[in-house]
């Protein structure tokens, strides 16, 4: 007798209502970067036209903001990449006193709220009389990045089979080739997925970059100044429209990368 998997209908009404309520104001985003209507966002809008995009790919500021934003999110994704591996293969793989401590705070600076992070760097700039900079705002979102790709790095480094860098070392393979033949292949992907999510959270960071960027305007602070100061609204839903695409794109790769990884080799063992 084969049991009803089937998800009751006031459950499926629930799933619906919720996917609703999460996704309708950002579909209303899409729908408000091809009105007419410049000056109010109007609904229904009252005519619909495509000519936003040009008039938002010709706006220097809106490239200037682009292109630091794309800057930082490359640079703090590289730290954290390098930053949040070393500390994942730390303590995934060695046992020292104080390693769970480590790990906990390695991971607080996600799990406090932005304001606070933002306030105690803005802080510490000022102590150590650090102008602001593009710098700044790379520490500031390293600080999250690296928690981010420590933390798919170490749950890989746990699944993957000492056995397999035991066997490695055994045949003659030094540290280096260990590493590059044995363990970046079983990881890889996880760094992927790390790398990617950790692009998105610091492409669309708004609180900490607040307090880091000085005078300097990423995209999302060039968004949120631009609602304040509107020229034209729909332009802001356009570059609102564009860091949807960028920020979603990778993340579900990261979802596709990391949804095998119990397949990762000798992690039955």
């Amino acid at each position: 007798m084969h049991s009803d998997t089937r998800a009751p209908l006031g459950l499926k009404l629930s799933a619906i209502g919720g996917l609703i309520f999460l996704l309708a104001p950002i579909a209303l985003i899409f729908v408000y970067a091809f009105t007419t209507e410049e000056k109010s966002f109007q609904w229904p809008p009252p005519g619909l036209t495509t000519k936003w995009i040009g008039v938002t790919l010709g706006r220097a500021d809106v490239w200037e903001a682009l292109g630091l934003s794309l800057k930082v999110a490359a640079i703090s994704t590289t730290l954290a990449l390098i930053m949040g591996t070393l500390t994942a293969a730390a303590v995934a793989r060695s046992r020292f006193f104080g390693r769970e401590t480590i790990s906990l705070l390695v991971i607080l600076p996600i799990a406090l709220p932005g304001i606070i992070t933002g306030i105690s760097l803005r802080s510490a700039f000022s102590l150590l009389d650090i102008p602001f900079s593009t710098w700044t705002i790379v520490l500031g979102h390293a600080t999250f990045c690296i928690v981010i790709v420590y933390n798919n790095a170490v749950a890989r480094f746990r699944r993957t089979s000492g056995a397999l860098i035991d066997a490695a070392m055994d045949l003659g393979a030094d540290g280096v080739q260990t590493f590059t033949l044995v363990i970046l292949p079983n990881i890889a992907t996880a760094l992927l997925a790390g790398g990617m999510l950790a692009f998105a959270l610091s492409f669309d960071e708004v609180i900490v970059t607040t307090f880091t960027a000085g005078n300097q305007t990423t995209l999302p602070i060039w968004m949120l100044e631009e609602l304040v100061r509107p020229r034209q609204r729909p332009v802001t839903n356009v570059v609102a429209m564009a860091v949807v695409i960028v920020t979603v794109l990778p993340i579900l790769a990261a979802y596709y990368l990391t949804r095998d990884g119990e397949h990762t080799a000798g992690s039955d063992k």
